[in-house]
């Protein structure tokens, strides 16, 4: 432990903690603690977007993935980014249209019915836990490794970090901490890109050439099939990153704290191009870490290859730099996981407390105090469920959320804003269908059970042979819509006309 790194550790938790203590006089109503009362500018929350969007996974579980396995390692990359066009296109503008707080909001404008508000909750917390438990992962493996100390008191820290923030400073805060923490991550990822191509002449078709002879895959490192054996589990994964973004709820929830959907639409375009820019550098830290730290090493600090971006900048830039992406890495963590426990907070609060158990008669006071307590509730379920899970790859954790987002809400909010027929069985049916398929195909999938000790949560056959189970869990969120709508006798096309009119307009009454 040196002092460098405690100065600079120290100093992103201040900064943090004043954004959270000046929010906090600002956060008076439940607008203000869900949404930062709708007042953020385009490039504001295209940055917070970015910031919420550029995980642990991103930066810490893609650079692991691509030094230990090459171009499969970039199937993350390749997929959070293309997962941009379905929200820009598809979900953005009718979403922040419909939408007041949440996800169930939007689906809600068309079916006023506490079951599909109920299940809207329900599969968004369960999106929640696994986003969180993946960033809490990152978390210890980062600050156990910079502090040496326990993984498990590493995890507490961040647990109470994030619990602080969101408890006192609400969306405002989140938002700041995000869009702070997303400028640093980009400098802090073009430093070590520009380092590692200059450790190549500044060549990179020589880098890429070079990298065919420093891993022990050989020139196998630059083609598909190393991690991904089976063509299927990586269409399969590559449906959960591409289609799971638009599912999100901690993304979607973002299109809320902006005025209208133009500004919405512009925030968008901002994070896209943050993101854009970031993941194909991924390579850079990706190849560096391969080249400059080497396998052994990598997997020495982390067995699932999670440290290989702090390793890069300690090879590249000794104490200093590594201390500094050290730092920005523990402030990403905590900016996507304080928006994490605002979303599944949000849920349980405006959705189920809100506008089930109190019908829409709670007051701002009562509703604060029932977001607070969930907000303590989601962290301390994460946190406990994160020392279990601490030999996982984060950015495969995170695979498993999109494969549910994608699963359960992408149907739903499709079906809601383009199908005329689509009624309120029907929404029932599709989240659930999506739903629990993902949770029960993964929980007898690879991995869970693994015949090799320690590979997996459990040793044993997998039952189900695929890592990701997007590729069946996805058509069954769309069949099962399909299907609860058709066998139900139930329609309403006045108000699918009404919805496709503030859709596209904007217009509330």
């Amino acid at each position: 432990m040196n002092a460098t790194v405690i100065t600079l550790f120290l100093a992103i938790v201040l900064a943090t903690l004043v954004i959270t203590y000046y929010a906090a006089k600002k956060t008076q109503t439940t607008g203000d603690f869900y949404t930062a009362g709708g007042g953020l500018t385009g490039w504001q929350n295209g940055l917070a977007i970015a910031g919420d969007y550029l995980s642990a996974a991103s930066f810490l579980g893609i650079a692991g993935a691509i030094a230990l396995y090459g171009f499969d390692g970039f199937f993350y990359s390749i997929g959070f980014l293309i997962a941009y066009l379905v929200v820009m296109f598809l979900v953005a503008e009718p979403l922040r249209n419909l939408g007041k707080y949440t996800l169930a909001d939007m689906i809600n404008a068309r079916f006023d019915a506490k079951k599909v508000r109920a299940i809207a909750a329900l599969s968004t917390i369960t999106i929640v836990i696994f986003y969180m438990i993946a960033q809490l992962v990152g978390a210890g493996a980062l600050i156990q490794l910079l502090f040496d100390i326990d993984y498990w008191i590493a995890v507490l820290i961040v647990g109470v970090m994030m619990t602080i923030y969101v408890l006192f400073g609400g969306m405002t805060a989140t938002s700041w901490v995000q869009i702070i923490k997303a400028v640093l991550l980009m400098i802090g990822t073009v430093i070590i890109a520009f380092m590692v191509l200059a450790k190549f002449n500044f060549n990179i078709l020589g880098m890429f050439s070079e990298m065919k002879t420093v891993t022990s895959h050989g020139a196998d490192y630059l083609n598909p099939g190393l991690k991904y054996k089976v063509p299927l589990d990586t269409i399969s994964l590559m449906l959960a990153l591409v289609l799971g973004t638009a599912g999100l709820p901690h993304i979607l929830m973002r299109f809320f704290t902006v005025k209208n959907a133009k500004t919405a639409r512009s925030s968008v375009v901002t994070a896209t191009w943050v993101v854009g820019i970031f993941y194909v550098l991924t390579i850079f830290l990706g190849f560096g870490a391969a080249a400059f730290v080497g396998e052994e090493l990598i997997t020495a600090a982390n067995p699932a290859g999670n440290m290989a971006a702090p390793l890069l900048a300690e090879a590249l830039g000794g104490n200093l730099l590594m201390s500094f992406v050290s730092a920005v890495a523990f402030a990403t963590i905590l900016a996507v996981v304080a928006g994490l426990v605002l979303s599944g907070a949000s849920a349980f609060a405006h959705d189920i407390y809100g506008q089930i158990i109190k019908k829409g008669k709670a007051t701002d006071k009562q509703q604060m105090i029932a977001a607070r307590y969930a907000s303590l509730g989601v962290s301390v379920f994460s946190i406990l469920c994160a020392l279990f899970a601490q030999t996982m790859n984060v950015a495969f954790l995170v695979s498993l959320a999109f494969c549910v987002a994608a699963s359960a809400n992408l149907p739903v909010i499709l079906y809601t804003i383009y199908w005329k027929r689509f009624n309120t069985t029907g929404a029932i049916t599709g989240m659930l269908f999506g739903l629990l398929s993902a949770i029960i195909l993964v929980s007898i999938s690879p991995n869970v059970f693994s015949p090799t000790e320690g590979a997996a949560i459990l040793v044993g056959e997998p039952i189900f042979p695929l890592t990701n189970p997007a590729l069946i869990s996805v058509p069954l969120g769309f069949i099962g819509g399909y299907l609860g709508t058709v066998f139900s006798k139930e329609a309403d096309l006045k108000r699918f006309a009404e919805v496709q009119v503030k859709a596209n307009t904007g217009y509330r009454e």
